[in-house]
């Protein structure tokens, strides 16, 4: 079973990814408490967190290539471990003091925390996972890995519906300190450290062949991507789908809080109708009718799905309007699904990595521009200032982007992966360069 070499790398990221998920609906009401003295919400919440996902995104695009080359120098057990290991502390000031300071301090530590975490955890585990299931069973693999990640966030909140506020974060530090006790004692670590080449060189000269070979790397990854008409359609669609999703996901819980007043319950299941589909969607749906109707087809279908979303939650009339909304988050999340498989398509088996990761690197640039428009729009169209009435208008904004990268996804044509040999050609002048 592909699975049963995974069962001491999943367990312990299960229980992360449900501590961290069943904090999510909750820190809302803590933070617009200690922020808004009293209100439903304020500008100060709504900019704090727009100026957190910024910088996270600016330090992202550095900090997850270079911990994705760690764990591969270094090994991929010690990678995880840190990784895992840096929500506790946030979650911990939060456990000890909910006021004013306190929060300022954990928004502090939840910055370091995701810059180091987001996405990291996610790219090391798929490398371990390759390290040891066969290549004939790594998309089932793949697939399951998404499917649990989907399950441990409904799991969360169903955790953050049931049991009382004081407790979670108790709960919540418990199960993230589970995670990193559980790698140590039972996880294998895969990667063998091979002697270093260049120990005898001076710090000067290993610090200048490390940069000199991240730009000859970019380089490469640039031309790769821009060379391709898939990959540089899929490129584009990625960022406008980013630059739009990521703003909706960045205010949308303070939107529902301030226009319908929802709480932590409700806010619960929200997030728990989203997961609860993509479950079904991403572990069955997804690679039952991929054969039939190729990834373009469920590509444009996934971003017409993110499009309704948008509109939807934008414009809604009445509380029950966004659990209407949320239904669409089944179909939208194949979005990332089918992006990564027609990347991987058009990509030869020598620059999966390299393809991949410069797609990252354009989603990170969007996400770290969004808040800079939707965090003043939506304070904005919150406040008794707003030009007109239309609450979510900067939802109804970001919905643009998704219609862009729809367009863009129609015309997409799908081309052959590049020949394999010039690939090799160009990896070969580039060990030459740094030799």
């Amino acid at each position: 079973m592909a699975l049963r070499p995974l069962l001491h790398l999943l367990c312990p990221l299960c229980f992360h990814w449900i501590a961290e998920e069943m904090t999510v609906s909750v820190l809302v009401d803590v933070t617009t408490a200690a922020l808004c003295s009293g209100a439903s919400t304020c500008a100060e919440v709504i900019y704090i967190n727009g100026l957190q996902q910024t910088v996270v995104g600016i330090f992202k695009m550095v900090v997850l290539p270079v911990l994705g080359q760690l764990a591969d120098e270094y090994g991929r057990k010690p990678l995880l471990m840190v990784t895992v290991s840096t929500s506790i502390f946030p979650f911990a000031v939060l456990a000890w003091n909910k006021s004013k300071g306190f929060v300022y301090a954990y928004y502090v530590l939840r910055t370091v925390s995701y810059i180091l975490s987001q996405g990291s955890i996610f790219c090391i585990s798929v490398a371990y996972v390759a390290d040891v299931v066969e290549d004939s069973k790594r998309a089932a693999a793949f697939s399951w890995i998404t499917g649990i990640f989907s399950a441990s966030h409904v799991l969360g909140n169903v955790l953050a519906r049931f049991l009382p506020e004081k407790y979670i974060f108790e709960v919540s530090i418990a199960l993230l300190i589970f995670g990193p006790v559980y790698m140590q004692l039972f996880l294998v670590e895969t990667v063998r450290r091979a002697p270093r080449q260049d120990q005898h060189s001076t710090g000067c000269t290993k610090i200048f062949k490390v940069l000199q070979e991240r730009c000859l790397s970019m380089k490469h990854a640039a031309t790769l991507v821009l060379s391709s008409p898939t990959l540089k359609g899929i490129s584009i669609i990625s960022f406008f789908y980013e630059l739009g999703m990521s703003g909706i996901s960045g205010v949308l819980l303070y939107y529902l809080k301030a226009a319908f007043g929802f709480n932590k319950n409700q806010l619960s299941e929200i997030l728990m109708m989203v997961g609860i589909g993509s479950i079904f969607s991403q572990m069955l749906i997804l690679p039952l009718i991929n054969p039939l109707v190729g990834e373009k087809l469920i590509l444009c279908t996934a971003l017409l799905a993110s499009i309704a979303y948008a509109l939807f939650y934008g414009l809604a009339w009445a509380s029950w309007v966004p659990y209407l909304s949320a239904s669409f988050g089944v179909v939208y999340v194949l979005v990332k699904p089918s992006t990564y498989a027609i990347i991987s398509k058009a990509s030869s088996s020598s620059n999966q990595g390299k393809a991949q990761g410069f797609i990252a690197g354009i989603q990170s640039v969007a996400s770290l521009l969004s808040p800079l428009a939707m965090s003043p729009l939506t304070s904005w169209f919150l406040s008794s200032n707003a030009p007109f009435k239309c609450k979510g208008f900067s939802i109804v904004c970001a919905s643009l982007c998704m219609m862009i990268a729809l367009c863009y996804a129609v015309f997409l044509k799908q081309d052959e992966p590049a020949n394999d040999e010039l690939n090799n050609n160009i990896d070969d002048m580039e060990a030459a360069l740094l030799s």
